[in-house]
C-alpha cells in the first residue's frame, strides 16, 4: 500500500476494529475510514475520517466503500444471510480484504459440514469471498482475550468468578495480535489467498485465566464453579451478551470438555515479528476494567 491508499475497517469502535484503525494511522499508509453507528460516540483518532452506519446498512456501505482500495471486514452477525450483498458491494470498490472469521471454522470442511453454529457462518462468508475477485486474507482467531471483560462486574464487587465449565481450556488472544496481523495482511504483499489460525500464546481454562488475571491485577482471584442452568441465568442477565448467543456459548464451552486440548501457533510472531502477547499482559493492558471502585 502506499501513501495515497484508502483503507476502511468495518466494526471501527470493536475490541479489533479500533487497534487496527490507531495501527494503520500510525503505518501512514494513507487514508483511513472508519465505519460505525456512532461517530459522535466513537473516540476514534482525529485523523480517521469516521462514517455512519453498518454492514446492514447497504447505503451507507456503498458510500464508506467508494474509491476504497482494501477493507477489513469484521462479521457481526450470527448468520452469513447478508454476506452475498456486502461481499458483492465490498468487490466493486475494494481490491483486497481481510476478513476476520473464527477459530470455530474447521479446515476442510464446506460451510454446511461445519459442526458449530459459528463456524458454519463465518465458513459460509469466507466461501463467498473465495468466490469473489477479491484478493482476500481470513484471520481465524482463538478465544479473545477481551470475553474475560464479561467477568469484570464480578472481579470488581468479589474475589470469585461464578460461571460454568471452568475446565474449560482455550488460548486467549489479545485483540492488539490480532489488530497487528490485520495490518500486515492489509498493507503488505504475500497474504493473498492466506488462512491464518491465531492463537494466544498459553493455553489456559477459564479457572486458570481467573487465576492470572488476579496476579496481574495483584489480589487472589478464583473461580466458583456454577451449574449450566445457573450459568446461562448469569449470562442472559448481562445485557452485554445477546441473549441468543447465550445457548451458543455454554456448548461451545461443554464441547471443549471433550475435545482435546487447542494447540498455540506461532502465527502471530511469524507474521509481525513480536510474539503473542500472554493474558497477564492483556490483564494489564485492561487493568481498569477490573479495579474496586471506591
Amino acid at each position: 500500500m502506499n501513501a495515497n491508499s484508502k483503507i476502511l475497517v468495518t466494526g471501527a469502535t470493536g475490541n479489533v476494529g479500533r487497534q487496527v484503525v490507531s495501527r494503520l494511522l500510525t503505518a501512514h499508509v494513507g487514508e483511513v475510514r472508519a465505519l460505525t453507528r456512532t461517530p459522535d460516540a466513537a473516540r476514534l483518532p482525529q485523523q480517521a475520517d469516521v462514517r455512519q452506519g453498518d454492514l446492514a446498512d447497504s447505503g451507507a456501505l456503498e458510500s464508506a466503500l467508494e474509491g476504497v482500495d482494501a477493507v477489513f471486514l469484521m462479521w457481526p452477525f450470527h448468520s452469513a444471510e447478508p454476506a452475498a450483498v456486502v461481499v458483492d458491494a465490498v468487490q466493486r470498490h475494494a481490491r483486497r480484504v481481510v476478513l476476520l472469521s473464527s477459530g470455530a471454522v474447521q479446515s476442510g470442511l464446506p460451510w454446511d459440514r461445519q459442526p458449530h453454529p459459528v463456524g458454519r457462518s463465518h465458513r459460509a462468508v469466507e466461501q463467498l469471498i473465495e468466490g469473489s475477485a477479491l484478493r482476500w486474507t481470513h484471520l481465524r482467531p482463538s478465544t479473545f482475550a477481551a470475553n474475560a471483560l464479561w467477568w469484570a462486574d464480578q472481579i470488581r464487587t468479589g474475589d470469585a468468578v461464578r460461571g460454568a465449565y471452568g475446565a474449560a481450556a482455550m488460548a486467549p488472544l489479545h485483540e492488539a495480535d490480532i489488530a497487528a496481523v490485520a495490518v500486515r495482511a492489509l498493507t503488505d504483499d504475500g497474504h493473498d489467498a492466506a488462512t491464518y489460525t491465531l492463537t494466544g500464546p498459553d493455553v489456559l481454562t477459564q479457572a486458570e485465566q481467573v487465576r492470572v488475571i488476579g496476579e496481574a491485577l495483584g489480589r487472589p482471584l478464583r473461580w466458583q464453579e456454577l451449574s449450566r442452568e445457573a450459568a446461562r441465568q448469569l449470562l442472559l442477565a448481562d445485557a452485554a451478551i445477546p441473549d441468543s448467543f447465550v445457548e451458543v456459548l455454554l456448548d461451545g464451552y461443554a464441547e471443549m470438555l471433550d475435545t482435546p486440548r487447542p494447540v498455540t501457533t506461532g502465527t502471530v510472531e511469524e507474521i509481525t515479528g513480536a510474539p503473542a502477547r500472554t493474558l497477564h499482559q492483556w490483564a494489564l493492558d485492561h487493568a481498569d476494567a477490573f479495579r474496586r471502585r471506591r
